[in-house]
């Protein structure tokens, strides 16, 4: 599988990404957003976490107006698989690859702490190394993880199985509990928690490894 990193000004999981990727086996090349081109042949594009151009305006808005962004829609109107975690999934929502909107947590602060997740699916590409119904522990550091949609988009992804992860304890107020969202095809994934952050038993726990090894099965055999 050959996967992109986008690096964005103000990007400070990148490299965390990089690396859970290419644990899993993965041949993994960093683009810049002034790029208006992926590498040739990418199956998988990462939209890492921070603060690209310092959430100035609103998260990932900026950032969805690079020229690489432009790239990533082309990408996935092709059939590519994109995943966005943190400021990622407020990206991919902002150039509308994903439905919702991130907006500032209930408590109006900051949060950064391991919380568990509920699977809410298996059937998807970055979750099939999970069954439904597992509780996993990934990290969250985010202060704009309060997902928010209208009713008859909630009821959608209810109805097509596309809430991918819940808040097993809802942090941050997100509606149903969101915890990350799948599009309409499955193959795009966007998550407020870490995967990658939780990848290494040095760093606290191993549960995102099925996500990025199951990824990477999934992928290598279509």
């Amino acid at each position: 599988m050959r996967a992109a990193v986008i690096v964005f000004p103000g990007s400070n999981c990148d490299r965390d990404m990089a690396v859970a990727l290419k644990a899993a086996g993965a041949d993994v090349s960093m683009v810049w957003h002034k790029d208006a081109a992926l590498p040739e042949g990418v199956d998988l594009v990462a939209v890492p976490g921070g603060f690209s151009f310092g959430d100035y305006l609103r998260c990932g808005a900026i950032a969805a107006q690079s020229p690489v962004s432009q790239a990533i829609v082309k990408h996935v109107e092709r059939g590519g698989y994109a995943l966005g975690v943190c400021n990622g999934f407020q990206v991919l929502t902002e150039t509308g690859l994903l439905p919702g909107a991130l907006m500032r947590n209930a408590g109006l602060k900051f949060l950064c702490k391991a919380v568990g997740l509920q699977v809410a699916t298996s059937n998807s590409a970055f979750t099939e190394g999970y069954a439904a119904g597992d509780v996993v522990d990934y990290p969250i550091a985010h202060h704009d993880g309060n997902y928010t949609t209208d009713p008859e988009t909630l009821a959608a992804l209810k109805d097509q199985d596309r809430i991918a992860f819940t808040y097993a304890q809802n942090p941050n107020g997100s509606l149903a509990d969101i915890a990350g969202v799948l599009s309409e095809n499955r193959r795009v994934l966007g998550m407020m928690p870490h995967p990658e952050r939780a990848v290494d038993a040095a760093h606290g726990g191993t549960d995102g490894k099925a996500l990025f090894t199951g990824l990477l099965g999934q992928l290598t055999a279509a």
